[in-house]
């Protein structure tokens, strides 16, 4: 079974006092070579917002500043702490908004979006480490809530779904032509991840009937254009996704992660929901981990693997988030050591 993290940089750093190793410029090595994680982050992003290298900086502070991107948006991040940010304010709240000042800008290939050298560069890197080497992207759910805003968002699902249709069919076409451009130029990633947060605690953030009315097609369609590649696409959605996992079959992802068991997702239930349909990532309770109990931690990791052993379902282990500056470095590293002892079919 393959191992992946997500390490906050802040973590990172907080771990140096703690003993993890720097480089030859004093900064943390990267974990993925140091814990020897199975895939790692290799590029292929690119500027997907509608007026291209648009930054605004609207309003700062020595913790905070609040950031008006290219789609007229201000949200508002911390500066040396990881996290969401908060939404404060949106200018693209009607159809008509839309199509005058932001709609056009998407419609065709703009090489100037793309980060084609680092790409290149990152895959080539990742191919050396023999890493599986992943591109990275949001797609329509994150770019409708960090453009429109969740109310504007959620209303005109109701109001004007059609207004959301063409958003969401628009912006498709331009991930498919800006990735296609990226693979052909830059070379083929081992896989694909679209982060989409559809999820709290819970709940979905909508009914599972809209997300397939307005959302899962333009799922359906990327991952069947990364298909045409032979890459396979793994869905990361934050919160609980439990009502979803039919859609997420349906649309042909191929993995998903991270099944974030606050939110109340399972990823036992998930192994049997699924029926080995799906590569299941991540799911070892991040509370534990912070605890610092070091027998809670081996009894979680050693459950989870001993069931996806037994039951031969495609899992990679992970925590079910990411790992906070509330995690030592040593009680990672006592998870990896368990996971380690445990991780053979």
């Amino acid at each position: 079974m393959g191992l992946r993290e997500n390490i906050w940089r802040q973590t990172l750093d907080q771990w140096v006092e703690e003993s993890y190793p720097t480089d030859t410029n004093g900064k943390p090595v990267d974990p993925i070579t140091h814990f020897n994680h199975d895939w790692a982050n290799a590029g292929g992003g690119f500027d997907h917002w509608p007026i291209r290298g648009y930054r605004e900086v609207v309003e700062e502070t020595d913790e905070w500043h609040t950031l008006r991107n290219g789609s007229g948006a201000e949200l508002k991040y911390w500066k040396r702490k990881a996290g969401t940010p908060e939404h404060i304010h949106f200018n693209m709240t009607s159809r008509k908004i839309w199509e005058e000042q932001y709609r056009p800008y998407l419609l065709s290939l703009d090489p100037e979006r793309l980060n084609i050298a680092s790409t290149r560069k990152a895959l080539g890197v990742r191919r050396k480490e023999k890493k599986w080497a992943m591109f990275g992207s949001m797609f329509v759910f994150e770019h409708l809530r960090q453009s429109l805003g969740d109310v504007c968002m959620y209303e005109s699902f109701a109001l004007d779904p059609e207004w959301i249709r063409d958003y969401c069919t628009v912006l498709t076409d331009f991930f498919i032509t800006h990735f296609r451009e990226t693979i052909e130029q830059a070379g083929r990633p081992d896989g694909v991840r679209i982060c989409e947060d559809m999820g709290y605690k819970g709940s979905l953030l909508c009914s599972p009937a809209s997300l397939a009315e307005l959302v899962f097609p333009s799922y359906k369609r990327i991952v069947d254009f990364f298909h045409s590649y032979d890459i396979p696409v793994v869905l990361h959605s934050c919160g609980y996704v439990e009502e979803a996992l039919p859609l997420i079959l349906d649309a042909g992802f191929d993995a998903l992660d991270p099944m974030e068991r606050a939110a109340g997702c399972d990823p036992i239930g998930f192994a049997e929901l699924t029926e080995g349909k799906l590569v299941l990532v991540g799911g070892f309770d991040k509370r534990i981990l912070e605890s610092g109990d070091r027998e809670a931690i081996r009894k979680e990791v050693i459950e989870i693997l001993d069931y996806m052993r037994k039951n031969k379902v495609p899992y990679i282990f992970s925590t079910d988030h990411s790992i906070s500056t509330n995690v030592k470095y040593s009680d990672y590293q006592y998870m990896v050591d368990v996971y380690r002892e445990n991780m053979y079919y």
